[in-house]
């Protein structure tokens, strides 16, 4: 691996301005574009289909003056390659046993090193290739080479390697995409990470959003990245019009694309992960079976390449990592998703509930926090769905040393206007006994003087749910089983994890979510609590609320002494850390980059990695309670459920990690 390579690498698609039948202007053209993609620290520059020629040329492709200027306009381009760190994938058609190919063309440092020919022409409609062109798959196995410019080159089914880089990449053309078994596919199988197609898509209406849909299907069953440039609209007008369609996507999520009918040429950059969809790979074991089935029917040849220029630390990146990766950017699509999350949640307990046989109530420990907050929200919206009463749903504050007023107010309200069995039990006076039943001294306020009180506060439940014929509804999140900032046998135990599958970043808009659609004028509920607005306003107060476990005395103003973020972190951090460790696999060497580049102007590199140093140490110190962990539904791509998506061994080392960050 190249020294500080962050694993992705900058593709461009590029639609250049031609001159139908006039190859010596194309080539310098797409030269110019070429550098411009060199100077903005491209990998790779995709150019579309037949680009040297144009794709409209028709009859034109016989006449050897055509493919001769072709040929003279393709020297010019590779050896003016030669000064470029950024390798070119351009379209030419070439004649091989006297018929003509549609080709794509991997050029790089002066040299070929590679021709694709489209396997499957269009021949319908608009579309009339088989007229001039031979099908690739007519050669397949046959012929390995083609004589380009006086060199034989690799012809036919190729896959291309860098193997500094760990990176292996295909080609196929335009229509190849379409085919129900595409080349791409197959070349997938092999081991491409990353497919690219030099294509000519007329625009019709409605087929650009159709492409793009394949583009991103093609990408995601795959588990690769796509890159797809399409000719211009200086192609031939006679009965077609072309749109210069460029997308790049990886994995099914578009990283770029371009806009339609650009009378220039036009450039898109992206930048694509190609360690993370090998982590994908890798989990994905359908891919390695299909590999097993299918990936003999594909003859492909590998063919090494050189180096390729690979993004690294010292770059900056044109792709964002968000700062907040579980919660969506567009406002549409986080309220879907929300919507989704609270029904997957209620769904979850309802099932819960009604297996549960004898068990027709809720018990709730409630804090006036986050958590306890959505977990009361849900068994609400769960016993609504049931069609059961409020009362069905008990509710406890159990105030201790580090109850603040504010705090039990908060919970007292949320209680008592969702119509809930309330109940207060104080644990002062029992915890005090409990520590004097074991010798501890109550000015000590150690981890002994903290966890007793979670403790007590679980014994009540349990205790209390035996008593009422109910289950002990957990509160505890998913950014708190990945640090373990929890009680052992305390507030980490329950019955059902409502909230088990959700990160601390999320909770706080899955209770706005609730507060938007469940309790306003508009789009509310009018029965949903006793008053929509007083519990809008209860809900505004806990979310501005600092997260704390409230297990130490009030500070002096009667406010909140004991704050989470003070002693572990932002959460915000170690929702980014826990989401691109566990979905992606991401090294710690990146997620220090990536993270330093995404919280630039929030927190200062130093930071981040203290931080990241901590999570490392909590995440693996903590996993024995996961190994335990009640069951709770998962609602996104993340999950620490033992019984599901993360395995790992309660005493496994965490030095390997640390060692990556100099710690």
């Amino acid at each position: 691996m190249q020294d500080k390579a962050l694993g992705l690498i900058r593709v461009a698609a590029v639609t250049p301005k031609i001159k139908l039948a006039d190859p010596k202007y194309n080539a310098l053209e797409i030269l110019r574009c070429a550098r411009k993609a060199d100077a903005a620290g491209a990998g790779v520059a995709l150019f579309p289909e037949l680009c040297l020629t144009g794709y409209t040329c028709g009859d034109l492709f016989y006449q050897e003056t055509l493919y001769r200027s072709q040929l003279e306009a393709l020297e010019t381009l590779v050896l003016a390659s030669t000064g470029l760190q950024t390798a070119l994938i351009a379209g030419a058609f070439l004649r091989v046993e006297n018929h003509l190919y549609n080709c794509a063309l991997f050029i790089q440092q002066g040299r070929i090193l590679g021709a694709v020919p489209k396997f499957f022409l269009p021949n319908t409609e608009e579309f009339y290739e088989a007229r001039w062109f031979a099908s690739g798959a007519a050669l397949a196995g046959r012929v390995r080479r083609a004589s380009v410019l006086g060199e034989a080159v690799p012809f036919g089914s190729l896959l291309f390697r860098d193997d500094g880089a760990g990176l292996a990449f295909g080609m196929e053309l335009c229509e190849d995409l379409w085919a129900p078994v595409s080349p791409g596919a197959l070349l997938s199988l092999h081991g491409a990470l990353i497919l690219f197609n030099p294509s000519a898509s007329n625009e019709l209406v409605g087929k650009s959003a159709f492409r793009r849909a394949l583009v991103l299907q093609e990408s995601a069953k795959n588990i690769c990245g796509y890159a797809y440039a399409s000719a211009g609209v200086h192609e031939s007008t006679t009965d077609l019009v072309f749109g210069g369609h460029d997308i790049i996507a990886e994995n099914g999520v578009p990283l770029a694309e371009s806009r339609l009918f650009a009378r220039e040429s036009a450039m898109i950059l992206g930048d694509i992960d190609y360690e993370k969809l090998k982590f994908e790979r890798s989990r994905t074991k359908s891919m390695a079976d299909c590999a097993a089935r299918f990936a003999d029917k594909g003859d492909c040849e590998t063919v090494p390449v050189l180096p390729l220029r690979v993004l690294t630390e010292a770059d900056a990146l044109v792709r964002g990592y968000p700062k907040t990766p579980f919660v969506p950017d567009a406002p549409a699509v986080v309220d879907a998703r929300c919507r989704e999350i609270f029904s997957i949640q209620t769904a979850g307990l309802a099932r819960r509930l009604e297996h549960a046989g004898g068990a027709t109530k809720t018990v709730v420990g409630v804090s006036g926090g986050l958590d306890s907050t959505l977990a009361l929200l849900v068994c609400a919206e769960t016993l609504k769905l049931l069609g059961r009463p409020r009362s069905d749903m008990i509710a406890v504050t159990m105030p201790g040393f580090g109850t603040t007023d504010e705090t039990h107010a908060n919970a007292a309200a949320l209680m008592r206007l969702l119509g809930a069995d309330l109940r207060e039990i104080p644990i002062g006076d029992s915890v005090l006994r409990h520590f004097a039943d074991i010798g501890h001294d109550p000015a000590v306020r150690d981890r002994t003087y903290e966890n007793a009180q979670a403790r007590e506060r679980t014994q009540i439940l349990m205790d209390v749910a035996n008593r009422e014929g109910g289950i002990v509804v957990g509160t505890g999140d998913l950014s708190e089983a990945a640090l373990g900032w929890s009680t052992y046998n305390g507030d980490h135990m329950s019955m059902y994890g409502v909230n088990a599958g959700i990160p601390k970043t999320l909770v706080r808009f899955v209770i706005a979510w609730v507060m938007e659609h469940r309790l306003s004028e508009e789009a509310g509920e009018k029965d949903f609590s006793s008053d929509n607005a007083r519990l809008r306003s209860t809900l505004r107060r806990i979310l501005d609320t600092p997260i704390s476990p409230e297990l130490l005395p009030p500070d002096a103003d009667g406010r909140i002494a004991q704050k989470t973020e003070d002693a572990i972190g932002p959460y915000i951090l170690h929702d980014f850390f826990l989401y691109y460790t566990m979905r992606f696999g991401m090294r710690p060497e990146k997620l220090l980059a990536i993270a330093a580049r995404a919280f630039d102007g929030d927190y200062d590199r130093k930071t981040i990695e203290k931080r990241l140093a901590v999570f490392y140490e909590r995440f693996f110190s903590q996993q024995f309670k996961r190994s335990c962990m009640p069951d709770g539904p998962k609602v996104g791509t993340v999950s620490l459920s033992p019984r599901g998506d993360w395995r790992m061994p309660s005493d496994a080392s965490a030095r390997l990690w640390l060692e990556k960050l100099g710690v």
